[in-house]
């Protein structure tokens, strides 16, 4: 096969793999919001890349690949989305790093900030001062969340997919026996019920799935 018109059906099979594995996996690879969303796009990239212009690599053999790769994708995002634990292991979670105006050491080693970063993020929020702060959050995507003194918390999802994020109902404020006892008062027994929970203004805003 003459040696353009191969990267030209590789080059197609590559577009069509792309958009259906987007489509299968949703939209987050379209802005990726954690590490492995990133390394995703990165690693189909470098197969496409790759592959295209190596004329010893087969049709097939291509194609192989893009469905280990798809099957791969979809895995890893059916273990997240139903395992809290293994979606933190993987794309990390919401850390503390300012708490009622002191700097916590330890979480700002976790995210890899140094004194000059987590200063440096503040200015570009107009924050001049960490005893102003009264929380600061650093995201799973590397987002830097300020809520000042005598602001209310910025909306934050509590339950997703009737799973507890703990490390938002820690970053909160909050417990278990009080999200319970909201979730009670709301009509939800269990977080299994619930697809969605955020807190929201002081206030917890339920979307079950019933």
């Amino acid at each position: 096969m003459d040696g353009f018109i191969l990267v030209a059906i590789k080059l197609l099979i590559g577009f069509f793999a792309l958009t259906i594995i987007i489509n299968l996996s949703g939209k987050g690879n379209l802005s990726p919001s954690s590490a492995s969303d990133q390394v995703q796009n990165y690693v189909l990239g470098g197969i496409i890349g790759g592959v295209i212009y190596n004329n010893e690599i087969q049709i097939l053999d291509y194609i192989g690949i893009l469905c280990i790769w798809c099957a791969l994708v979809l895995t890893l995002k059916w273990v997240k989305q139903y395992n809290v634990r293994a979606k933190q292991m993987i794309d990390g979670k919401a850390l503390i790093i300012i708490d009622n105006g002191k700097i916590n050491i330890a979480n700002c080693k976790k995210v890899g900030l140094s004194a000059h970063d987590v200063s440096f993020k503040l200015r570009v929020q107009n924050v001049y001062s960490t005893e102003k702060v009264k929380r600061a959050v650093v995201e799973q995507d590397g987002e830097l969340i300020i809520t000042l003194e005598g602001e209310e918390n910025p909306k934050f999802p509590l339950i997703t997919d009737g799973q507890l994020q703990t490390d938002i109902l820690q970053v909160i404020g909050k417990d278990e026996e009080w999200l319970m006892n909201e979730m009670k008062k709301k009509g939800a027994d269990a977080y299994e019920d619930v697809f969605l929970g955020e807190y929201v203004d002081g206030k917890l805003i339920l979307t079950t799935y019933q």
